[in-house]
């Protein structure tokens, strides 16, 4: 294993670098690019091989916070990226419709109130719904407050609660890849233009020697990166690397996208989730256009159903024909297996309900800078790879399960199968305990900390029966004026923020 010498630096003593092919250049490929050449220059030669002539998925226009660290990391300008992508802010995403016709609810980048006593802010406000005391949940989160506003400002100190928020980013997916394809390339990486048409392989290891391209080249390394998408090039041949089909858990396999033209008026900062008769549709509002989906399982919807139910659900001029997606979710039972490492799709795929996808490939990219090997990959490194992305996969699984199952909706055969569903027993008993305790298992790393689950537990009806018994402790007059007080805090903080396309604005003069 090899350590970073700060961003770029040189490392400590000369060492012949691994020579690394990555084939596929969507965005899974620019990104581990971007990563391995900019961070670790001394120990990785990087090599991409794409195809002009094979398309991307190209529909990832919603982020999470974790970007922005990828970004700064890089020493990327945040101004300067959000011009060259269209890029808008993000505070959260809105759910409609999900545990119930009519409800809504809003998952926001921060957390809710503010913990005292080392008790957090959930048990005190469960405390006081049961008396009929408390507003909505939400009314004590400075980004529900904002997105809800329309209104953006970049948050203050982490040790502010009313300030400490966090926000990702809406941009144009088409740009993002081009965008990191420079930033790669002025940093040492290698680009071949060409479809592989063969890998060949050492016949005792199964290890990859190389590519041939179409045009006979020869691409030889001694590390592959697969982000080759739902081709799954290299790693599908891989022996120990099969397939997890999740579809029981998460049946939509197909989506169809199109982008309409923007309404006049405000931009908002967050995404719309918009529960449908066999699935959910996105709205996700960009400066230039609005992108729009529907994502479905086709066992309770036919394709052309699904696109005519898009066209009539948009709120704007359509600027395409509708796409079509398809897709499986699950994850392969090992991402790195022998000299070659899946990130991307070709290492698995979970929907876009909670816009995980950067994420994973995010968290696949840090693994393997911090597991990077000197010559050939250590048995020991590959099996911490695989376990620290088996238990990212495993942990947003059940996160976006939750969405489904926590529902009372009936009124169709797509809501009645998720909700009666037998889920994964990490999931059954995360929810058996909040139902019991109000308790979020922790864990040290990782998507969807306790304010997440407690906004889709809490934002889709499941209010649980008991709460944490120091949350008893305060007198309820005082525990009213101090959430009171919170609640002041948070509007005022809200009303001196610049409206969000206000902020945009500033945003490209700076850029």
């Amino acid at each position: 294993m090899i350590f970073e010498a700060g961003l770029g630096g040189e490392m400590g003593e000369a060492r012949q670098r691994v020579r690394v092919v990555i084939v596929g250049g969507g965005t899974a490929g620019w990104m581990t690019a971007a990563a391995l050449a900019a961070l670790i220059p001394g120990a990785a030669e990087v090599h991409l091989v794409e195809s002009d002539a094979i398309g991307i998925v190209g529909v990832g226009e919603a982020t999470l916070p974790a970007l922005r660290a990828f970004i700064a990391r890089l020493g990327i300008d945040e101004a300067a990226f959000m011009a060259a992508t269209s890029a808008t802010y993000k505070l959260g995403i809105a759910f409609e419709d999900f545990g119930r016709p009519g409800d809504r609810y809003l998952h926001p980048f921060g957390q809710f109130g503010a913990p005292f006593a080392g008790v957090a802010f959930h048990h005190y406000w469960l405390r006081r719904h049961a008396a009929g005391a408390a507003l909505p949940i939400g009314a004590y989160s400075t980004a529900v407050a904002a997105a809800e506003a329309d209104r953006f400002a970049l948050p203050g100190s982490d040790d502010d609660p009313i300030a400490s928020y966090g926000y990702a980013y809406h941009f144009d997916a088409t740009l993002f890849a081009p965008f990191l394809r420079d930033f790669a390339l002025a940093h040492g990486a290698r680009r071949s233009e060409g479809r592989v048409v063969e890998v060949t392989r050492d016949p005792a290891s199964g290890d990859v020697r190389g590519l041939v391209l179409d045009d006979g080249r020869e691409v030889s390394g001694d590390l592959f990166v697969d982000c080759s998408g739902f081709r799954a090039l290299l790693i599908d041949a891989m022996r120990g690397a099969a397939w997890q089909d999740w579809s029981r858990w998460l049946p939509c396999d197909r989506a169809v996208a199109l982008s309409c033209a923007p309404p006049p008026g405000a931009v908002a900062p967050y995404t719309r989730a918009i529960a449908m008769p066999a699935g959910w549709r996105w709205r996700i509002p960009l400066r230039q256009r609005v992108g729009n989906g529907y994502v479905y399982s086709s066992t309770h919807c036919d394709d052309a159903r699904a696109a005519d139910a898009l066209l009539a659900a948009i709120e704007g001029q359509p600027l395409a024909e509708p796409r079509l997606l398809r897709f499986t979710a699950g994850r392969r039972t090992a991402g790195w297996v022998g000299n070659v490492v899946a990130i991307g799709l070709s290492s698995g795929f979970l929907e876009p309900l909670e816009s995980t996808s950067l994420y994973l490939v995010q968290a696949a990219i840090t693994q393997l800078i911090e597991r990077f090997p000197d010559s050939r990959p250590a048995a020991a490194d590959r099996a911490a790879f695989n376990a620290a992305i088996d238990a990212e996969y495993d942990r947003v699984r059940d996160f976006l399960i939750l969405h489904y199952h926590a529902t009372t909706r009936a009124d169709s055969a797509f809501w009645n199968d998720v909700r009666t569903m037998a889920v994964p027993d990490s999931l059954r008993d995360r929810i058996a305990l909040w139902r019991r305790t109000a308790q979020v298992p922790a864990y040290g790393h990782g998507l969807f900390l306790e304010p997440s689950w407690v906004a889709v537990l809490l934002g889709q009806g499941i209010v649980p029966d008991g709460w944490d018994t120091r949350a008893d402790l305060p007198e309820p007059a005082s525990l009213d004026r101090a959430m009171a007080a919170f609640r002041r805090a948070v509007e005022q903080r809200v009303a001196a923020m610049p409206d969000h396309r206000a902020a945009l604005n500033r945003g490209r003069a700076a850029a």
